[in-house]
């Protein structure tokens, strides 16, 4: 499959195949499972405390002729703890039982509980090899949401990695047809649930990736662009060609961030 290189005048500089690694096949589960195992491994372990349930003294006996003793009260001998007492007349509830009021917990969550899923490495390869597949597919990435300018999909010129200025890149972006794109990605709303309490309170949707071959001003200068990452090409994974494990996100390659796939044969 060969692509158009557009320059920063939105000239046509040329055309030039893509790298074998983009002709892999269409895999959405494999795709969603590399993103899943990726999104398990943020996820905050969470549970009871061992002690819960149990931080309070109990000394009730079950002997006959001891003097706070359960025998003879016409009751389960459960553990429990005194609230008040006058003279052998006690106020108790049950202690560390699970059906009893004090007690704790039957099966409450586990702190060690590991959430991390796992995915085989050549798997993961895979995964990622058929999520590039999909950012050149016009169709896949219309069917995500996308905002797409006439000639997409293309390549974009080396010199979009110097750009120094955020102002520079907004205008190089509406100029090659994301007016549209970017306006889509700039808007949040407010989320809904317990998450606004969080520090989480806006969403928004992801935007345009552009792929860059390495360090470069393009990164700082892309940075505060709403909804757009600018990510080296060595960095990619499955969760950012296809975030939330939905494959054809809107994807700039860069010329030099393409020979670096071809002649470094990553993700294979």
């Amino acid at each position: 499959m060969k692509l158009p290189i557009i320059t920063l005048q939105q000239e046509r500089k040329g055309e030039r195949a893509l790298p074998s690694q983009f002709q892999e096949a269409y895999r959405p589960d494999l795709i969603r499972r590399a993103v899943q195992a990726l999104q398990s491994r943020q996820r905050q372990p969470y549970g009871a405390s061992p002690t819960a349930g149990l931080r309070h003294a109990h000394d009730v006996s079950k002997r006959r002729r001891d003097y706070k003793t359960s025998y003879g009260k016409g009751i389960s001998r459960v553990a429990r703890k005194v609230h008040t007492k006058r003279g052998m007349q006690m106020n108790w509830v049950g202690t560390f039982s699970p059906q009893t009021v004090g007690g704790r917990r039957a099966h409450p969550p586990k702190a060690m509980k590991i959430w991390a899923q796992k995915i085989n490495q050549k798997e993961n390869r895979k995964a990622i090899r058929s999520a590039m597949a999909a950012t050149v597919s016009r169709q896949l990435v219309q069917q995500r949401g996308h905002k797409l300018p006439e000639g997409y999909p293309f390549i974009i010129d080396a010199a979009l990695e110097t750009m120094n200025k955020t102002a520079e890149v907004e205008k190089a972006l509406t100029a090659f047809g994301f007016e549209q794109e970017l306006a889509r990605s700039g808007q949040k709303k407010i989320r809904a649930g317990k998450g606004k309490r969080r520090g989480r309170k806006y969403k928004r949707k992801k935007g345009i990736l552009i792929v860059v071959s390495g360090d470069c001003p393009l990164l700082k200068a892309g940075k505060n662009i709403p909804g757009t990452e600018i990510i080296p090409v060595r960095a990619l994974n499955a969760d950012l060609l296809a975030p939330g494990g939905l494959p054809g996100r809107v994807t700039l390659w860069t010329s030099t961030a393409l020979d670096q796939v071809e002649q470094k044969k990553l993700f294979t």
